[in-house]
């Protein structure tokens, strides 16, 4: 008889955790900003019903979700499906850093390679010293702009 209770206990807390978990997954369709476990909106205690009536049943937490987007559509869930229609918005963020290391890397050697020394190093057969190269640096870089770039200030501060 005991040994009964303790099985109900059990099953009572697994059902509970299972719906906890479910529910801190689906949006609340009328507040939309919190999940259904946080909302006290009606639409959120009535979907907080159904899912631990739906677990009891012996549904899968799979099985659920699907029978909510089905009901209420894609949003309803926090965590989109990755397929054809949602993958631009997926892989933008690795887009958009992968062009900016692109820009930032192109403009890296384009700092460091001075077509003027290359040329002078093909003519005279010898790599320039560094003393040379930093002197045709001199001279062969011009003056920088008056005009105030986003990268001046931040060579000031870090005292280059």
């Amino acid at each position: 008889m005991e040994s009964e209770d303790v099985d109900e206990v059990k099953k009572a807390q697994i059902v509970e955790a299972r719906a906890r978990n479910i529910s801190h997954n689906v949006r609340c369709t009328e507040c939309g900003s919190q999940s259904i476990e946080d909302s006290q909106a009606d639409i959120a205690i009535l979907l907080r019903k159904l899912i631990r009536d739906e677990i009891r049943s012996g549904k899968s937490d799979k099985e659920i979700y699907e029978n909510l987007e089905d009901k209420f559509g894609e949003t309803i869930l926090y965590k989109p499906k990755f397929d054809m229609q949602t993958a631009a918005l997926w892989l933008s963020p690795f887009l958009v850093a992968g062009a900016a290391a692109g820009v930032w890397a192109y403009n890296r050697h384009r700092q460091k390679t001075n077509v003027h020394i290359m040329a002078l190093n093909l003519v005279r057969g010898v790599p320039l010293t560094p003393r040379e190269k930093e002197t045709m640096l001199d001279i062969l870089t011009p003056p920088p702009s008056q005009a105030r770039t986003s990268s001046s200030w931040l060579k000031r501060w870090r005292g280059q």
